[in-house]
């Protein structure tokens, strides 16, 4: 698939001649930023040419590098580096004997419409109501799942609300490729947009996405979030504020239509883990909301008490553990969809601590904790979540108060020492990668972890302001956009070799032939034949084990907190390039 930018590219060089042996970015490069593609398998090796995107003009000429062996399989590889080309335009890399890459530019806001449609993504994913042609195009598609009439399950059934009551819980996000809403999942995911805007809000302002809310004085990014935000306050139990771990069908439906699901649905047992989720979300909410509290009123006020009732429901419940097979056993009807279970929550109980501590200046969310507990510092996933407060800390380190300022210090040196390790080595890697350092790299959804190691490099750099840590960054963008070891562009909708068919019910289910666009593929994970038993994968390598079949849920899924950190890293970038010469 070819993105709207990349159309008039394809002039006299047609498909049939480009190579996928020539991995590189398939959307382009900043002018001044460095540039980068790799050549796969056996060649003579020699110079390469840098022409018009017709073909007609040579523009740059280079030197392929020595050959250097994949980490993982073992395959020659050649770099072919043009970084010191600057000039604007539309262009094709021609490798003799190898072939033509795919088509590419060379601009300003070279990631602009993929920043914008990665933030779509999530209007594509919205429950309780249709996606008209107007905002959706051909994936417009009526309302499915207005969770209007919810039962709370009996694993959540309390004297105030027994088994059978029936709520409501619209609105959200479908969380990946099924139709339930995890409250766990939705953390990380809010948390991570939240923290795009405040890092970057000029970067939102202007950006106009075309869903319902466009025009109004809210940036698009806060009306999309929004919606998932007033789902999420209908998960919290008002008589303890303890909070739902999802909602859900008993079991996953078929490759169906939202509006032709039609399973009973619940609310299912309450839990430390989203609990805490929950009341980070929400103080980071409060923060955000309250600039736009004329066309909101009262919403940053209900979001900072509902994160101080979870607080305080935390504090009583520290460790309830949300057990899917243990519910299940006790409780009918049986529940097996997403389980997001987490079986420690020091990390939740830093990330909320942090984000009451932020927004309310009180000492004691603070102390509460203890907010350096050893040495780690794990990459944020839906079960890790630690660093986001460590990045809300850093974010406000010139308005804390002394009890945090004197932790402040060290917790900026963590994340800049765990940015260069990140990046150690990636220069000499055969794709010229941070992603791939090893193979614990490539796990489900290892398109995340790529995502996730670019947002801590743009971190470091707000942190040093050394522009080698956005550098860096790019070499992740440059991954998931196809200079990695599958030639896969891991985002619907583009690059001229992206995932065409996810493992995302509406995608498949809608009879239109192109995914829908903007969605982050899982990508490559190196234990996923045995996780889905798909039986398409054509490599056992580490970094090459990926499908693009919708059978292979284990590589190319969708989700929203896969989505979430490219939104981050992709904008931060967009944001940053004009400020720092990329």
């Amino acid at each position: 698939m070819v993105s709207c930018s990349q159309s008039s590219q394809l002039s006299s060089t047609t498909a049939t001649e480009f190579s996928d042996a020539i991995r590189l970015n398939q959307i382009g490069f900043y002018p001044n930023a460095p540039k980068v593609a790799v050549v796969v398998g056996e060649n003579e090796g020699g110079e390469f040419y840098l022409k018009t995107a017709d073909n007609s003009k040579t523009v740059y000429t280079g030197t392929l590098s020595e050959v250097k062996p994949g980490e993982f399989s073992q395959r020659p590889t050649r770099v072919a580096d043009f970084s010191d080309f600057t000039q604007t335009g539309q262009f094709v890399l021609e490798i003799p004997g190898v072939g033509h890459s795919y088509p590419f530019e060379v601009k300003q806001d070279v990631h602009e419409e993929v920043a914008k449609a990665a933030i779509k993504g999530f209007y594509f994913q919205r429950a309780s109501t249709e996606l008209p042609e107007q905002y959706a195009g051909k994936w417009s598609r009526p309302a499915g799942h207005l969770d209007n009439n919810v039962l709370v399950h009996p694993s959540a059934a309390t004297a105030q609300r027994p088994a059978g009551t029936v709520i409501a819980g619209p609105r959200g996000w479908y969380d990946a490729g099924d139709y339930n809403k995890y409250i766990v999942n939705s953390g990380i995911t809010m948390g991570t947009l939240l923290s795009a805007y405040e890092d970057f809000p000029e970067q939102f302002k202007e950006q106009n996405l075309n869903i319902p809310e466009s025009n109004n004085q809210v940036p698009d990014l806060l009306d999309e979030t929004l919606w998932n935000l007033r789902w999420m306050l209908t998960m919290q139990d008002p008589t303890d504020g303890g909070v739902y771990h999802k909602l859900t069908n008993p079991s996953f439906e078929g490759m169906i239509m939202p509006a032709d699901a039609k399973k009973p649905r619940y609310v299912v047992q309450k839990g430390t883990g989203a609990t805490l989720d929950f009341a980070a979300v929400m103080a980071q909410a409060s923060r955000v909301y309250r600039n736009y509290s004329s066309e909101f009123p009262g919403l940053a006020d209900s979001c900072l008490t509902a994160s101080k009732k979870a607080w305080e429901w935390a504090q009583k419940n520290p460790n309830v553990e949300y057990d899917q097979n243990t519910l299940s056993q006790q409780h009918k009807p049986e529940v097996s969809t997403g389980a997001y279970g987490d079986k420690e929550f020091k990390d939740e109980f830093i990330w909320a601590a942090a984000e009451l501590y932020a927004t309310t200046k009180q000492d004691s969310y603070y102390t509460a904790v203890n907010m350096l507990p050893d040495n780690d510092m794990p990459l944020p996933s839906w079960a890790q979540v630690r660093l986001l407060g460590y990045y809300t800390l850093a974010r406000f380190g010139g308005n804390l108060t002394p009890v945090a300022q004197k932790d402040l210090p060290e917790i900026k040196k963590r994340l800049v020492s765990f940015a260069d390790n990140l990046m150690d080595g990636a220069n000499q890697r055969s794709y010229r990668t941070v992603m791939g350092k090893t193979e614990k790299d490539y796990i489900w959804g290892s398109s995340s972890v790529a995502a996730n190691q670019g947002i801590a490099l743009v971190n470091a750099y707000k942190l040093t302001g050394d522009k080698k840590y956005l550098h860096a960054a790019l070499t992740n963008i440059d991954y998931l956009l196809g200079r990695n070891a599958t030639g896969y562009s891991f985002v619907t909708g583009y690059g001229e070799k992206s995932t065409m068919h996810p493992h995302h019910r509406p995608s498949v289910a809608d009879g239109v032939d192109e995914p829908v666009p903007g969605l982050l593929s899982g990508g490559t994970n190196a234990s996923a034949a045995r996780q889905d038993n798909c039986g398409t994968y054509q490599s056992t390598f580490a970094d090459e084990v990926y499908s693009d079949d919708d059978c292979s849920y284990a590589s190319n899924e969708i989700a929203i907190n896969w989505n979430a950190p490219l939104v981050y890293l992709i904008n931060a970038i967009e944001a940053l390039e004009d400020k720092v010469a990329l």
